[in-house]
């Protein structure tokens, strides 16, 4: 049967499983706007088209499906480009409908055109570097094979954005149905194979290692490997730390969890790795900046290295392993713990971490390298008093990161997603509406307030869809991490940093949401009682001394 492409658009987005689409709607795309009239597909009407990108990645994060924002031609388009460049580099699968000028008007200064002809925005260019597959689609003859391209850079292990780009005509043009036959909806089950040598060789790494530690990635949360990773950590006393990303992979409140590793973090797993562990094994994680401490040599000395990624790209991309191996997190620590049970590997020696952090944590006061002052005791007592308060687990959407890192013990049951990769603030706010879209658990926004700024409109996109969310404001009057950075290197030489803001109670008023201001941990006390964390829309409103600053250095 022939129906118009924008229908075919529509059941494309729906054979992929796309529950909720988020955007704004423009003259170029509405055929498939109308089409999405009659969908169950969820329309959400958002204020800027960066925060629909941020929507759907922050959908794709958590529920682990595709996320999926349209927007109209020239500006609708190119305001995405942060939210697509932000869903490349965490390889989230996020796809991206937008529509286009006629083809008939190409290179004659059509508005909004960006088909690139005629010296107009070229669209194609634009996206080429920040997607794993765009496409303007300028006839319907090869349609089947697009979409079906799209749909395997989706669905792939390791996923990433899409941008399909639909001409005005285009869209109203008909064809066949059958179309979607040419397209592979289902995951592909091609991951690298595993030879049991690599088994044998980690094995044996192990055995023979007097201290081993395991630097948990968020490879191990994509792969769902974290039941795997706790039952070897248990099996053979091997304590683990995490990437800031991948906080949580295995129960932060565990007796053998260091917390994470990084540059921001107070320093107990880094002391761990230099004085005591002899071999590491890097699971799903990258050296990047924050985890290497900016890349520094010294990190790995004198330790064998066993790094295991299923993306090649990341094995050896900044240190040379004893042992790297291609494998899927979730397969690779299946074998590696049914090898341990075989071979009854014999555990290791008892670690008492909380006896080590006590131990480190001295020696940090006294070389006074402690990253907070007291200033920051009301900030961390919230954090304690989130993990009291939801025992059932949250989400938490994190542009701040330094607070969480150090302060929040992140459980089993939740789910921390900091705002990494691209690391663009105003990010949290609509990552978590787009979560919260489908999620029901308490959905918690941290972020500071210059990024808050950025995005503080999307917050009447949760209002206008009753979309729960709780926003935690860390309001200073100034962008925290560019202030300190002018105070540490700079010599209090503050240029652009601070400002002032507006009074967030009567913001909150305005938007129709519940407010509370926290100076002290006393104002903690009935927070609970206050607000709806489950199904409310709300605003706590955080208080820090705009000259406290974090005790570290991020070499900026």
């Amino acid at each position: 049967m022939n129906v118009p492409v924008s229908q075919i658009l529509v059941r494309f987005l729906e054979n992929l499983g796309v529950k909720c689409i988020f955007g704004i709607p423009g003259s170029h795309i509405l055929p498939v706007y109308d089409g999405l009239y009659d969908s169950p597909i969820r329309s959400v009407l958002v204020k800027h088209e960066q925060a629909a990108a941020f929507m759907a990645g922050g959908h794709a994060r958590v529920t682990g499906g595709v996320g999926a924002c349209i927007t109209t031609a020239g500006p609708g388009a190119t305001n995405l480009v942060t939210g697509i460049a932000s869903a490349y580099t965490d390889n989230l699968p996020v796809i991206a409908i937008t529509g286009e000028a006629p083809t008939h008007i190409f290179g004659k200064g059509g508005l909004q055109e960006s088909s690139g002809e005629g010296g107009s925005v070229d669209q194609v260019a634009l996206f080429a570097g920040i997607t794993s597959y765009h496409k303007l689609v300028e006839r319907t003859d090869y349609l089947g094979a697009v979409l079906n391209q799209a749909a395997k850079h989706l669905l792939s292990g390791t996923p990433g954005p899409v941008v399909l780009s639909f001409p005005y005509n285009l869209q109203k043009e008909t064809v066949d149905d059958a179309i979607l036959d040419q397209v592979a909806f289902s995951r592909p089950r091609n991951e690298p194979m595993i030879a049991g040598h690599y088994i044998e060789q980690s094995l044996a790494m192990i055995d023979q290692a007097r201290r081993p530690l395991i630097i948990a990635g968020y490879g191990c949360i994509r792969a769902g490997a974290q039941h795997a990773l706790r039952h070897i950590s248990e099996q053979l006393n091997i304590p683990v730390t995490s990437s800031l990303k991948a906080k949580g992979a295995i129960d932060e409140r565990s007796a053998l969890s260091l917390g994470s590793l990084g540059v921001t973090s107070a320093g107990y797993a880094l002391r761990y790795l230099e004085q005591e562990a002899d071999l590491v094994l890097m699971l799903g994680a990258g050296f990047n900046e924050r985890t290497s401490y900016v890349w520094d040599r010294n990190l790995l000395a004198g330790k064998k290295l066993v790094q295991v990624d299923n993306n090649p790209q990341q094995l050896e991309k900044v240190f040379c392993a004893d042992l790297a191996v291609q494998a899927d997190l979730g397969a690779y620590l299946q074998a590696l713990d049914a090898g341990v049970q075989q071979q009854q590997l014999a555990a290791k020696a008892p670690v008492d971490i909380a006896a080590f952090v006590k131990a480190a944590q001295r020696d940090i006061d006294n070389a006074g390298e402690t990253i907070f002052s007291d200033q920051f005791d009301h900030v961390q007592a919230f954090y304690h008093w989130l993990e009291q308060q939801f025992p059932d687990g949250l989400i938490m959407f994190d542009d701040n990161i330094v607070f969480a890192q150090n302060f929040y013990r992140v459980a089993a049951n939740d789910r921390f997603c900091p705002n990494t990769g691209i690391s663009s603030l105003g990010h949290a706010v609509p990552a978590a509406i787009g979560a919260a879209c489908t999620v029901k658990k308490p959905m918690f926004a941290v972020i500071g307030d210059g990024g808050f700024q950025m995005c503080a409109m999307e917050i009447m996109t949760a209002v206008n869809y009753n979309i729960p969310l709780n926003v935690v404001l860390f309001n200073n009057d100034t962008m925290g991490l560019i202030r300190k950075n002018q105070h540490q290197h700079y010599q209090d030489r503050f240029i652009d940093c601070d400002f002032t803001n507006p009074d967030y109670a009567i913001l909150a008023q305005s938007f129709g949401i519940r407010h509370v201001r926290v100076e002290n941990e006393q104002d903690l006390s009935g927070l609970a009682e206050t607000m709806d964390f489950l199904n409310g829309i709300n605003l706590i409103e955080i208080l820090i001394d705009q000259d406290a600053y974090p005790n570290y250095s991020s070499r900026r």
